[in-house]
């Protein structure tokens, strides 16, 4: 095992990765201070994981109340948030009650920000279960749903108390999922971590073929990037908005396409090459580096075409993005490989060229 801190003062939190780590109820001890916890999670993980995480709460002491929803992004709104306050008002969850998140990404931004906002704030976990969450969701505080107009829309930062991520629960994901993670990982080499970069085009096959060894390194040296984004910026003020590469463009493939249809690290990395590719008509990086990106991409079986929404429709989808400040739009390029900048003076017609070039190929 493995633990990594994030450095938040009295706020602070472990992210412990490591392979059996659900049944090792020593870990979670601390963070559960009475005898009750609610585990949150979907009918997808709960028939694999849920009874282990029960066993390892019993052995505590510790009861729980779980609440099962229906799994998907399509459900990430404030219907299925209703649901988890309509379960902790009827089972009478106190201020000290932890919400224990049991999920991928979606179920995690969804506990968490039910654990913001029930009884105005109660202790929240993260026992993440997608590459995913592992790797970026589960780490840093953004809690939220989606809203029809745009994703993420609302939320809160809110830290959880731990994160435990345990690496056995990457052999149960489908291999979509597992690529989808590979999004976000190939972000922090991309951004701040060029030796990283380097280390994922030489280990990429071992990754998808799920070697343990691979994948804890990747998952703590993932890890260990987004917690010293988030020590240095917690509330994106700075430099965590750089965390958001290919976000801008992915963000509106998924609600342009309807929530569910393209998974969240698919957008990413379809959105991600459209970055790639502005910084290219920007002069900032050279065509060898976009077709780096792309085999990278492809070798992490991810889309690197994004679907054809129109160029119309693209800006004003992306126009409700959360980044957007004095009317203009932010993106996050790449002024060299392994070094993104946030930039909103981007021309109108480079713009136009990229959003036309990506969905064709």
């Amino acid at each position: 095992m493995q633990t990594l801190t994030v450095g938040l003062g009295e706020r602070s939190y472990p992210i412990h990765i490591g392979s059996g780590l659900l049944g090792q109820a020593e870990l979670l001890r601390a963070h559960l201070p009475r005898k009750r916890a609610a585990i949150i999670t979907n009918t997808t993980v709960a028939p694999l994981y849920l009874a282990q995480l029960q066993a390892t709460l019993q052995a505590l002491g510790v009861s729980s109340v779980p609440v099962i929803l229906p799994d998907g992004e399509s459900f990430k709104n404030a219907d299925t948030l209703n649901h988890i306050y309509d379960a902790l008002l009827e089972n009478r969850c106190e201020r000290t009650t932890p919400l224990i998140a049991l999920g991928g990404g979606v179920i995690g931004d969804m506990t968490g920000f039910a654990a913001a906002t029930y009884l105005r704030g109660v202790p929240f976990i993260q026992i993440p279960t997608t590459l995913l969450a592992q790797v970026d969701s589960s780490v840093g505080g953004k809690t939220g749903i989606n809203h029809p107009l745009g994703k993420n829309m609302i939320g809160a930062f809110y830290q959880p108390r731990l994160v435990l991520a345990d690496t056995d629960t990457l052999h149960t994901l489908p291999d979509n999922e597992l690529a989808a993670g590979m999004a976000e990982v190939i972000k922090y080499g991309l951004i701040r971590d060029l030796p990283f970069l380097g280390w994922l085009e030489q280990n990429v096959e071992k990754l998808m073929a799920r070697d343990t060894a691979a994948l804890q390194y990747a998952i703590a040296r993932s890890c260990q990037n987004k917690a010293e984004v988030v020590a240095a910026d917690e509330r994106e003020s700075g430099e965590r908005a750089l965390l958001n590469l290919g976000h801008t463009f992915g963000h509106a493939i998924e609600s342009g396409m309807g929530y569910g249809k393209w998974l969240h690290g698919e957008g990413v990395a379809a959105g991600t090459l459209m970055a790639a590719d502005l910084s290219q008509r920007l002069g900032w990086i050279a065509g060898d580096d976009v077709a780096r990106v792309r085999r990278l991409l492809q070798h992490a079986q991810l889309p690197v075409v994004a679907p054809d929404l129109g160029v119309e429709k693209y800006l004003d989808l992306m126009g409700l993005d959360k980044k957007v400040e004095g009317g203009k739009i932010r993106f996050v390029l790449l002024k060299q490989l392994g070094q993104a900048v946030v930039e909103g003076n981007i021309p109108q017609a480079l713009l136009q060229q990229t959003l036309e070039a990506c969905v064709h190929g």
